[in-house]
């Protein structure tokens, strides 16, 4: 019987002695094993997701980690570059595109979409800092509190992604979005006076529309949360490929720097009313 060339089975201990073995089928018709043998057999622990290249919890944490790590960066050199908010944001916007309807996770796309993404995020923390103090580190807490309190609620069981939810949250999702590109165009044309829109210009019972809406835009993303951690949850369960710890780590990022940028504008409208 020939030797099997591939180093992963020739320098494997289960296949180490196939030769002997080999050997001792030729003179003895049947070769049973001892009970030595059967209990190592058994006894050998199981390969491990890393080993196996698969999708797990510590895997994605780290990748999420750096990503962020990259992103703060990023906002550090935006944070003194404002010009640099506008650019920035077009660039990121192709390449959330890129990593979202890309078949196969790019560590290099995400991390890049990290950095360019991070200058918007400074630059546009850089304006608001400007017109109010202290107003980025309350940002940041707040996120933080938002991501905290969602991720223990779903560790913990209380709270779980539905169909029906889901449905509602898209609908929401699609409806709030179609409202900030027409604020957004009545912002570039000039229509509106409140650097914030419709969301300083139109009150109601004396309320800018952007507080009123305030609630559902924290409830949207932290629901956004709740699929991003769903989407882990069943990537490790079914055993994805290792690299799609990227698409999360993307996907939570996405997440996180939507709720920080509507949390900044949501106290940014507070303070100047």
């Amino acid at each position: 019987m020939a030797a099997n060339s591939n180093p992963a089975f020739s320098n494997s201990p289960a296949f180490s002695d196939r030769r002997a073995v080999a050997s001792r089928l030729q003179t003895s018709s049947v070769a049973t094993p001892s009970a030595e043998q059967l209990d190592d057999l058994y006894g050998r622990p199981s390969a491990t997701p890393a080993e196996t290249d698969r999708m797990t919890y510590e895997d994605t944490i780290v990748k999420t980690v750096i990503s962020f790590a990259v992103l703060v960066a990023g906002a550090a050199i935006g944070w003194f570059a404002w010009p640099l908010a506008i650019p920035a944001a077009i660039v990121g916007f192709a390449l959330a595109l890129v990593n979202t309807f890309k078949k196969r996770p790019s560590a290099a796309l995400v991390l890049a979409y990290a950095a360019v993404e991070g200058v918007f995020v400074g630059a546009i923390s850089g304006v608001f800092a400007t017109q109010w103090d202290g107003i980025v580190p309350q940002a940041v807490f707040g996120t933080l509190g938002v991501v905290g309190v969602t991720l223990a609620l779903f560790a913990s069981g209380r709270i779980r992604a539905s169909a029906r939810a889901t449905k509602i949250f898209l609908v929401a999702l699609v409806g709030y979005g179609v409202f900030s590109l027409i604020n957004l165009g009545l912002m570039v044309f000039g229509t509106t006076d409140s650097m914030f829109g419709l969301r300083g210009d139109v009150t109601i019972f004396g309320i800018p529309l952007g507080l009123v809406l305030a609630p559902l835009i924290v409830i949207l993303a932290a629901y956004s949360l709740v699929l991003d951690f769903d989407s882990v949850q069943t990537g490790v369960r079914r055993g994805a490929p290792r690299v799609y710890g990227w698409q999360a780590a993307f996907g939570i990022m996405v997440t996180v720097v939507w709720l920080y940028l509507e949390i900044l504008r949501i106290l940014g409208l507070a303070r100047s009313n």
